[in-house]
């Protein structure tokens, strides 16, 4: 992130959504999108028109030849978080779904906004990429429909992560006995040293898609959790428990990356991945048993 955008956005969240300089008076939003690649969230902030109930954001990268990082995340994950001042002086953040509009509708909106601002004009001038009009629709938590789809992913995602914690701990075990075999019974001195850059390998190739999915799932988690918060106020408790675990999570995580960096013994690699799934497993288990049975339980409608 350019010091630049982290300047606006410290700003925007100090000051209730309002900012100086050159965003002065303009409306703008805070849009956090997660990393088509690293699976890390990344936040920019965006000009913003209401429309109806929706939101659109206008991925023009100041007419740049390439669309921005922060829609092509979209593209690949469109549940994003956006914070947005209100009129109290204070950001609310919520969860939204993205739609990239198509066709006639686009070119309406866009040649709206280019109506309202003539940058958005000399934006789609400069460059010949059609640049693309977002539309962010707030999700509706208060939808038991929506309560149950939240339950139903949520043991769907987590049952992903242990197959892929699981297949790398199988492959750590692996990648041990291949070594040895190579190396020899008699050959026990090199082992250690021949096994790391193996283990290395090994582990980075699998915590590349590992760990950016776990980030990446804990990320949107972290932005329903708010929200969760309004309907189920019963879970507060348990989702200050959640939030801080996600924290530790995140510090083993980093934690094992920086072993990987440093080159740490087979032994050393192994523990730490073993913390890391003891207390992913602790996390998965306590969440599961805190929100599924809230979010499909049936609430009786008042007056009924």
């Amino acid at each position: 992130m350019s010091d630049f955008n982290q300047q606006v956005i410290e700003e925007f969240r100090a000051n209730g959504g309002r900012v100086g300089g050159m965003f002065e008076g303009a409306a703008l939003l805070l849009l956090t999108t997660t990393g088509a690649r690293s699976g890390r969230a990344h936040t920019n902030p965006a000009v913003y028109v209401r429309d109806g109930a929706r939101l659109l954001v206008f991925a023009s990268n100041a007419g740049g030849p390439k669309h921005p990082a922060w829609f092509h995340n979209l593209s690949a994950d469109p549940y994003v978080t956006v914070e947005l001042g209100t009129p109290e002086g204070t950001v609310e953040r919520f969860g939204a779904t993205a739609v990239v509009t198509e066709g006639e509708e686009r070119d309406r909106l866009y040649a709206e906004q280019a109506d309202r601002d003539p940058g958005f004009a000399a934006y789609q001038a400069a460059t010949d990429r059609i640049i693309p009009v977002v539309a962010l629709h707030r999700v509706d938590f208060a939808d038991p429909a929506r309560h149950r789809a939240i339950a139903d992913h949520l043991v769907t995602v987590h049952a992903e992560l242990r197959a892929e914690l699981a297949a790398l701990r199988e492959g750590l075990g692996s990648a041990k006995a291949e070594t040895v075999g190579v190396a020899g019974a008699e050959a026990t001195e090199g082992v250690a040293g021949r096994e790391t850059p193996t283990l290395g390998r090994q582990l980075a190739r699998h915590c590349l898609t590992f760990c950016g999915a776990l980030h990446a799932h804990h990320h949107n988690e972290d932005g329903a959790f708010d929200l969760l918060e309004h309907e189920f106020p019963e879970l507060s408790e348990s989702l200050d428990r959640m939030r801080e675990e996600h924290k530790v999570v995140a510090r083993t995580v980093e934690e094992l990356e920086a072993l990987l960096a440093s080159g740490a013994e087979p032994a050393i690699l192994r523990a730490e991945v073993e913390r890391l799934a003891t207390r992913l497993e602790e996390h998965f288990t306590y969440e599961e048993e805190q929100l599924v049975p809230a979010l499909m339980r049936t609430r009786a409608v008042p007056g009924a």
